[in-house]
């Protein structure tokens, strides 16, 4: 690296010393188009839920989540990322409801692409909102089971291509998947559906918030260790986005994002592919609440988080900051 000349010659802070010229020289810059918002959605008709764990996000009914959906295409924000509260009723351990057609994200996507055509929805594919067991494949005795995994979301793949999706999630981390879901979406005319893999999904403790959003966390027996990653493993995370971009993976992602840093930065470094990164509920939550208690200034620590993102080499981020942070931005 070359060396700068030595003091008073090289001066720093001249760089520093008005924020046009720090503007002019910013090795990254955040914008509202790096962002997608994941959102949370429930029955009924114009109604907000709080979610106690998560401060500040709210389950929507699907009118009030298209009326979102406007504010964040008017922010700049591209796509959402929409995830269902799924009443226990229709939970199953074959989790048929994820491939119900008239399924609450089914139902969500088809409005918000009715009448916000212009912006992005992604969704999900895993069996956790649906499995009456909480995981996201299915459990046969104590074996969450890979290949019949496979056949229930490939079905789930389509029945959201059918509803208009423009990218599917697959967040599950069964072997193979891809390579499932990509040869279904080419088989049923649904070539132009990209697929974001969660390619390295770390088994964390930082999903709590979130299992506690879509209904999944008390139903959840045991734990995912068997099929999402150990915390201790890189070389294994490159392994994976490996094998999901050979299997036709358009974009991939690291999950969660803050903690694991050093793997967005690795993954975007060795592929050079869009990857992305997922600033997870329990993130979100512990920024609220410093934020909350006034140890950590809101507008400035909210922006600071998600350009560690950028930084790191990352295309964009899933954050439930998404809103707050463009309309910082626009401000």
């Amino acid at each position: 690296m070359l060396q700068p000349a030595p003091f008073p010659a090289s001066r720093p802070r001249r760089l520093r010393q008005a924020p046009w010229i720090r503007s002019m020289v910013a090795e990254n810059v955040l914008t509202p188009a790096d962002f997608i918002w994941p959102c949370f959605v429930i029955d009924g008709q114009d109604r907000a839920e709080p979610i106690a764990s998560m401060p500040g996000v709210d389950r929507l009914t699907i009118d009030r989540l298209v009326a979102q959906a406007r504010e964040a295409r008017d922010l700049g924000i591209p796509a959402i990322a929409i995830f269902p509260y799924t009443d226990p009723a229709v939970k199953s351990p074959g989790a048929e409801e994820a491939w119900n057609p008239e399924n609450l994200v089914c139902r969500a996507t088809r409005a918000v692409k009715a009448a916000v055509p212009e912006i992005g929805v992604m969704l999900d594919v895993a069996l956790d909102p649906y499995n009456s067991d909480g995981h996201d494949g299915i459990v046969q005795g104590n074996e969450i089971v890979n290949d019949e995994t496979l056949i229930a979301l490939e079905k789930q793949a389509l029945a959201q291509a059918e509803a208009g999706c423009d990218i599917l999630g697959p967040s599950d981390m069964m072997d193979g998947r891809i390579g499932v879901i990509r040869r279904a979406l080419e088989a049923h005319d649904f070539q132009n559906v990209a697929i974001m893999s969660y390619a390295a999904k770390f088994a964390s403790a930082f999903y709590g918030p979130f299992r506690d959003a879509v209904g999944s966390g008390g139903a959840l027996k045991g734990d995912k260790k068997t099929y999402q990653m150990d915390p201790a493993n890189t070389d294994e995370a490159l392994r994976e986005v490996a094998a999901d971009l050979a299997e036709g993976a358009d974009m991939v992602m690291v999950k969660p994002g803050m903690p694991y840093l050093d793997i967005c930065q690795r993954v975007a470094a060795e592929f050079r592919v869009p990857t992305f990164a997922y600033q997870v509920s329990g993130e979100y939550a512990m920024l609220k609440g410093a934020m909350g208690n006034g140890w950590i200034d809101a507008r400035i620590g909210t922006l600071e988080a998600l350009m560690a993102f950028k930084r790191a080499g990352c295309s964009g981020v899933l954050t439930y900051f998404a809103l707050d942070a463009a309309r910082l931005l626009r401000e």
